[in-house]
C-alpha cells in the first residue's frame, strides 16, 4: 500500500457508499444550498448553546448518511472524526448519542481528508465493512473560541475568514455504488513562521503545496491526471499564494484545474472576507457539492487537499507561530 514516503494506494479501492451534510443559516444563503441534506434557520438548532448546536449539527449528518446507506447505526463498525473545539467535545458528544466505536481525531479544518484517509486504509486492508468519517464546524463557538465571540461585534481585517456552520459526513464500505477512494498522501507539519490568526489562508498555503507536489511525485503523476485539485479552504489569499507556489515549483495546474471550497461555499456580496474556513468547510463542500458533480459526470478524479492550521488560543497567547498542515485524498468515479 505505500508508495514513496507517505502515500498510501487503496487497491480495494473502498466505495463512498453516502454522504450526509447539515448546515446552518449562513450556508442556507449561500450558492450550494441545494447540495446539503438539512439547512437549519438559526445557529441554535434548539439548544442553549452553540457548543451543544455543534454537537447536532454531527448527529444529523451522520444519522442522514447512515440512513441514505440503508443501514442501522449497528452496522457502523467505527467513526473517525473531529472538530476545532477544546478536546473535540462537539465530536465526543455526539458519538455519546451514535454509541459507534470512536476514534477522535484532530487535524483543525485538515480533520475531514484525515478521516477519510484513515477510514479508507481501515477499510482497505479489511478491518471494517463499515466506516463512518465526518467533520463540522459552528461558526458562533468556533469563532468564540479563536478570535472573538460574535456578540463583541470587533472588525476583522479582509484576511480573515468566515467559520461554515455545518458539518459532513461519508460511509465507507468495501462494497457497493459510488465514487471510491483510491490514494492518500499525509501531511507533514510545515510553519513559515506567521503568526496572525486572521490570515490562516496565507498560513496554511504552503503545507498545501507540499502534499500536493509529495502525491504527484509519489504517484508519478502530471497534474492533469486530475478533472479538479480543491483545498480545504484556503479562501482568496491562500488561493493565491499556492498559485503562485505551484508555479514556483513547476507544477503546471491552471486556475479552472484548481479550486478551494472555501471560495465555493457563499455567495458573492455575503461578508466573508477572504472566504470560508472551518473544518465544516471542506467537509460539506466535497460529501455534498462535489460528489454530486461527480456522479452527474462533471468529473472522473478529484484531489481533496484539506488544509489545517494547528495552532490553539494557548500557543497563540504564547506568541508561537502557526504550524500547519494538508491532507491530500483521491476520488475517483467512473459510471457502473
Amino acid at each position: 500500500m505505500l508508495k514513496g514516503h507517505r502515500t498510501w494506494i487503496f487497491d480495494q479501492k473502498p466505495v463512498i457508499l453516502s454522504t450526509g451534510t447539515v448546515g446552518g443559516p449562513f450556508e442556507a444563503n449561500g450558492l450550494l444550498a441545494e447540495d446539503f441534506d438539512l439547512l437549519h434557520s438559526d445557529l441554535w438548532l434548539g439548544q442553549d448553546s452553540y457548543e451543544k448546536a455543534h454537537k447536532v449539527l454531527l448527529e444529523e449528518a451522520c444519522q442522514k448518511a447512515i440512513e441514505k446507506a440503508d443501514l442501522q447505526k449497528e452496522h457502523i463498525h467505527f467513526f473517525l472524526g473531529g472538530d476545532l473545539i477544546n478536546q473535540i467535545t462537539p465530536t465526543s458528544f455526539a458519538l455519546r448519542t451514535l454509541k459507534t466505536p470512536y476514534l477522535g481525531l484532530f487535524g483543525a479544518c485538515s480533520t475531514s481528508m484525515e478521516g477519510l484517509a484513515l477510514g479508507a486504509y481501515i477499510v482497505n486492508t479489511k478491518g471494517a465493512k463499515y466506516v463512518l468519517t465526518g467533520a463540522s464546524s459552528h461558526n458562533a463557538a468556533v469563532e468564540k473560541q479563536f478570535r472573538y465571540p460574535t456578540e463583541y461585534g470587533g472588525q476583522k481585517p479582509p484576511t480573515a475568514q468566515w467559520t461554515v456552520t455545518g458539518a459532513g459526513v461519508a460511509c465507507l464500505s468495501d462494497s457497493g455504488e459510488g465514487p471510491r477512494v483510491t490514494s492518500a498522501t499525509i501531511g507533514r507539519v510545515i510553519d513559515m513562521g506567521l503568526t496572525d490568526p486572521f490570515n490562516m489562508g496565507g498560513a496554511m498555503a504552503p503545507a498545501a503545496v507540499d502534499t500536493i507536489e509529495a502525491h504527484l511525485n509519489e504517484r508519478n503523476l502530471d497534474p492533469s491526471y486530475y478533472d479538479l485539485i480543491v483545498t480545504g479552504d484556503l479562501g482568496r489569499i491562500g488561493h493565491e499564494v499556492a498559485l503562485d507556489l505551484l508555479k514556483k515549483h513547476g507544477l503546471s495546474i491552471t486556475e479552472d484545474q484548481y479550486q478551494d471550497c472555501g471560495l465555493m461555499i457563499y455567495r458573492e456580496g455575503q461578508p466573508v472576507q477572504s472566504g470560508a474556513s472551518g473544518a465544516g468547510c471542506s467537509a460539506t463542500v466535497v460529501y455534498g457539492h462535489l460528489l454530486n458533480r461527480m456522479k452527474k459526470g462533471e468529473f472522473k478524479r478529484l484531489l481533496v487537499v484539506a488544509t489545517g492550521a494547528l495552532l490553539s488560543p494557548l500557543s497563540f497567547q504564547q506568541n508561537e507561530s502557526i504550524p500547519c498542515i494538508a491532507h491530500a485524498v483521491s476520488i475517483e468515479y467512473e459510471d457502473e
